[in-house]
């Protein structure tokens, strides 16, 4: 008895530490960055695809307001609510004393300056195919410029609702050994750059997938059921699918921009956010992603 004991206990702890390793986060080399010098006023074109404000303006914010990224906003979910933190540059309660690089491993990977892991209601799931496309590292240094431009706010970020065992972040890291895919999920061919773009909107900056597709018991996306709906996290309605719509480009594009659908109705929910951030990039940008949509099968 004493012998199986001994070896119960050897192989727990091999199992327990390979778990650790494993579950370890990921992160890029300090020096990944170093020499890439972040343009502002690209950066504020990255800031409206990803739709930073969308999620970390206080809940009430309307117009300028919304570059007051204080957080605050509520995400429910089957596994708790989650409560987007302040991200603005204040050094303390935001992010102002985030280097390049800490930001780079906040958006590719979910791993925070102290490393730890974040929950992927944050993103990352899709920004982690920014480093699949070329300019990619330096959108982020772009977009590290442009987030230092806005105003600090000293609010506190609130500590999300998640009980056991969710709460465990280390278990987080082998769910991203799983599910963190850093690959484009559409596998049709794309041979102009308007299609890449617009691959590269959806797929990574804008994270329409997030949204749009499926997700499984543990929470991850089903990329075999890419942009097909899904159900609402807050258990309120459906997601709408966006793979395979009935509209031209030239329909999707506008809607993207102001918000009307072809049939006279209008976004509304989160949709509106997004058409609001839309809005603000190039009309360029917008057919891309009408062209990648439609492009769909």
């Amino acid at each position: 008895m004493r012998r199986l004991i001994i070896r119960l206990t050897a192989i727990l702890a091999v199992c327990g530490f390979a778990a650790w390793q494993l579950s370890s986060p990921k992160s890029l080399p300090e020096a990944a960055l170093a020499d890439l010098i972040g343009d502002a006023d690209a950066g504020a074109q990255v800031f409206h695809a990803a739709g930073c404000a969308s999620c970390h303006a206080a809940p009430e914010a309307r117009g300028d307001d919304k570059l007051v990224l204080v957080g605050g906003m509520r995400f429910a979910s089957p596994f708790g609510t989650f409560i987007a933190p302040n991200i603005s540059p204040d050094p303390t309660h935001g992010i102002g004393g985030w280097s390049k690089t800490d930001l780079a491993n906040a958006m590719l990977y979910g791993t925070s300056p102290t490393g730890q892991h974040y929950y992927p209601a944050f993103p990352y799931g899709s920004y982690v195919r920014m480093k699949l496309r070329g300019d990619g590292l330096q959108d982020l240094a772009n977009l590290h410029a442009f987030m230092q431009t806005l105003p600090a706010s000293e609010t506190p970020s609130q500590p999300h609702e998640v009980g056991f065992p969710f709460n465990i972040r280390r278990g987080l890291g082998l769910w991203k050994r799983v599910f963190l895919d850093d690959y484009w999920v559409a596998s049709m061919p794309l041979e102009s750059l308007p299609l890449q773009r617009g691959r590269y909107l959806v797929e990574a900056l804008g994270h329409c997938g997030e949204c749009h597709t499926p997700r499984n018991p543990v929470g991850a996306p089903i990329n075999a059921q890419w942009l097909t709906g899904a159900a609402n996290p807050s258990g309120e309605g459906r997601i709408p699918a966006i793979n395979a719509l009935d509209w031209s480009e030239k329909d999707i594009a506008y809607y993207l921009e102001t918000g009307f659908t072809p049939d006279f109705d209008s976004a509304g929910g989160h949709m509106a956010a997004v058409v609001e951030n839309l809005a603000k990039l190039p009309a360029s940008d917008r057919a891309a992603i009408a062209a990648y949509l439609a492009a769909l099968p």
